[in-house]
Order: C-alpha cells, then structure tokens, then sequence
C-alpha cells in the first residue's frame, strides 16, 4: 500500500499508485521541456555546420526514429507497471545489481547532461552582467537554485513544464526571425556547409546520443502516464518539437551565420530576450536532469546496500556534483560526449525490450503484484544479470568497433541478439545439466 514514505521519495522504491497518475497534458509538457532546450540547438547547429539541409534532416529523422522506438518500449513498460528505470531494469534481465549498475551509469551520465546545460545558462548570466559575476561563481549560482528547485519532485517539473516550455518557444521564434532576417531560405536550404564533413552514421548516432540517456530514463515519466496511448503522443509530439522543429530552425541558423556556435551567437544577440531563453532552456531541461538521475542513484543505492536514501538529499548532493562538472568546461567535448552516448545505452534499452516483450522472464511476477500495487521480493529477482552485462558490454564494443550503418542502432540490434542468444542457450542447457549422471 502507498505510505508516507513513498510519496515523500516520490516513489523512488515502489510503482506509482494509478490514482498519483498525471494527465497527458502535464507529462507531455515535461517531455517537451527536455527535448526542447538549447543543448538541441547545439545539436541542430552541429548538423548544419558539417551537413546540408537535407543531409541534416536525414539524419535527425534516422536518429529520431531510434529514440522513439526506445522511448515508446521503454515507456510502456513503465506505465504499465508503475517503475522507474531503475527498478523496471530490474525486472527485465540486470537483477539487483545489474540494475545498481544500469542506474549509477544513468546517474552519471544525465549529470554530465547538467553539466552542460548549466554550463549554457552560466555563460548566458555572466554575459548579461557584462562578466562581473564571472562565469564560476554564475554556475554555482544557477547550479543551486535548479536544485533547490527539483527537490520538490514531479510536482515541480509539471509547475515549471507549464510555465517555461510556451514562453521558450515564445523567445525562440522570435531570436529565430531576427537573425535569420533578411537572408534567403531557399538559398539556406541549398547552401553547402563550411565546417568539417559529417557522415550521415555519425550524424544519426549524435542526434540519437543527444536525447538517448533520456531516452532509457524514460520510465521515471511515462509511469505517471494513466495510459498507453498517453506514451505514445507525449514521446511522438516532444520528438516533432525537439527534433524536427528545434533542429531545422537551429540547422537555418548554422547556416545562415555559417558557424556552429549558435547559442552563443542567440543567447548574445538579443540581450535580455536571448538571457530569458537560457533561463527556460536550463530550467525545464535540468530540472529533469537532477530528477532522473535521483531515481536512478537511490534505486542503485538501494540494490546495493538495502539503504533508502532520502530524495531530497540525494538530490541535493547530485545537484553540487553537476555544478561541479559545469566547472570543468565540458562544453569543449558535447559532440563526443553525444557520440559515446549514443553507442553506450542503446544496449541497455535492447536488453530491457527484448526481456519484457520478448523473454518475459518477470511478467508473471510483476503481473500478480500489479493489483495489489506491491514488487515481486527482490529474493525472486536475479541477484545479478550477467548475461544482461554480458550483451551490453558486447553490443558496446559492436557499436565502437563496426563503421558500417548506425553505431547506435549498430549496438541495440547487436544487444537484443546477444542477449536473447544467451538467454535461449542457457534455457536449453538447463535440462542436460539437471540430468542425473
């Protein structure tokens, strides 16, 4: 049964209560915040300074089709069950300390996101001020009230979704239309790009490395989701929005400045309208930065020690650890950092979807506490996957190793194929090594 202690952890270690669903329009405004921030633009103008405008597209449309694959599994599952990543991980192949690990990487992973987020803002507010503040002590600051902000919970990231996302499409617009004023957009659409050639592998695996960790985190949302058809036009809308529209505007722009430095160049330009911008930008994209990867550091703790740490400190401590990472210019190292991304998770999601669609090796246990809205024990639950490490740390490889095609679609075929083989072997064999000699 729901408890205080639940609600007060935002039910970091149990499924969401149907009746603590939320609507379609709170969830898909969050999801839209996320995929709509500047780190997006940085993105979109990455592709436009190495590809054509069509090349661009291409890519963005490949790239988006993998995250929403992923994103649509993923987000079943979790609506379905009422489990965060973590957990639902958990029950499909990693176990108790396979899910730890999947978690920690989460963690890890989206507070580098904040890293660079915050970074963005940083720069954004210590330009407003004309350097006075200094970039430092301006990410320190913007660091903090984020995650004073998040420790709030889900309630906060439907409070500030509401506000920020129609106001930063507002502010965008209108930067988009000074500054691509005055030029052609046809000769922008045909225009050849200036920076370094990009293939269009790599660019698909980028634009999938841009959103693919929130992508596997999808769960810690959409098990607010009352229902399946909610999963679907929540992730297909923010996916159109964030990746279709943020990018074609940002890619025009690329083009147009012929530079890839866009946000600098939007955020600098249009004075306190381009400083409003990186406010909203930060706001509704790190904030579920900082929730995400709560739940996954309190569901990895919890795996590994039985220790249920509280949300609110847990967030707070992850919150200093992203401002520090906004210290170390990560920014001088996104694309790569997208890259690696988007060649590390996939697999992670391959070997969740082919567990819970295709093995369904927990569905019964979960479908018989579903009811009574309680988990399986964890006694019942592998203590670790191995197999499940096995196919992601081989599908990894796949994804570094092979040129050919996608990286990352390279490495989430190549993980559900690992894993499924593994899982069949070793059901096969079970008989012949029971047999009496």
């Amino acid at each position: 049964m729901e408890n205080e202690s639940s609600q007060t952890n935002d039910y970091s270690f149990a499924r969401v209560p149907s009746n603590k669903k939320s609507d379609l329009l709170t969830v898909s405004m969050i999801r839209i915040g996320t995929m709509t921030a500047l780190g997006q633009f940085m993105l979109g103008a990455t592709l436009g300074h190495s590809m054509t405008f069509s090349q661009a597209i291409w890519a963005t449309f490949l790239g988006s089709m993998l995250l929403e694959f992923i994103s649509l599994g993923i987000g079943i599952a979790a609506a379905r069950e009422g489990l965060s990543t973590t957990l639902l991980a958990r029950w499909t192949g990693f176990g108790v300390i396979g899910s730890a690990l999947v978690g920690i990487v989460i963690a890890f992973s989206l507070m580098g996101w904040f890293g660079v987020q915050n970074a963005i803002f940083a720069h954004g507010l210590n330009y407003a001020f004309d350097g006075a503040i200094g970039f430092y002590h301006s990410a320190v600051i913007t660091g903090m009230v984020l995650t004073i902000l998040v420790a709030f919970g889900f309630r906060a990231l439907g409070w500030t979704a509401m506000i920020s996302v129609p106001l930063f499409f507002l502010v965008i617009g209108w930067i988009a239309i000074v500054l691509l004023g005055g030029h052609n957009l046809l000769e922008l659409i045909k225009g050849v790009p200036s920076g370094e050639p990009m293939s269009l592998g790599v660019a698909a695996t980028t634009v999938a490395g841009g959103y693919i960790v929130a992508a596997v985190a999808t769960a810690d949302l959409c098990r607010y989701c009352k229902s399946t058809a909610h999963v679907f036009w929540m992730i297909t809308l923010s996916i159109i929005l964030g990746e279709f529209i943020v990018n074609s505007i940002a890619i025009l722009i690329a083009h147009a400045l012929d530079t890839d430095d866009v946000v600098t160049i939007m955020t600098q330009t249009a004075g306190w309208i381009g400083l409003m911008s990186v406010i909203l930008s930060a706001v509704k994209i790190n904030d579920f930065n900082i929730y995400s990867s709560t739940l996954a550091l309190a569901g990895a703790v919890e795996g590994l020690t039985g220790q249920k740490w509280r949300y609110v400190w847990l967030t707070i401590g992850l919150g200093m650890a992203g401002t520090l990472l906004t210290t170390l210019d990560i920014l001088e190292n996104f694309t790569e950092f997208l890259i690696l991304l988007g060649v590390i998770f996939p697999p992670i999601a391959g070997v969740m979807l082919c567990d819970y669609y295709v093995l369904r090796t927990y569905r019964q246990a979960l479908e018989q506490t579903r009811a009574q809205n309680q988990l399986p024990p964890n006694s019942s639950a592998a203590r670790v996957g191995w197999k499940a490490i096995a196919a992601c740390l081989g599908a990894t490889a796949v994804g570094v190793m092979i040129d050919l095609g996608i990286p990352s679609l390279n490495s989430l075929m190549a993980s559900i194929a690992i894993y499924w083989l593994l899982c069949t072997t070793e059901r096969r064999l079970q008989p012949l090594l029971r047999r009496p000699k």
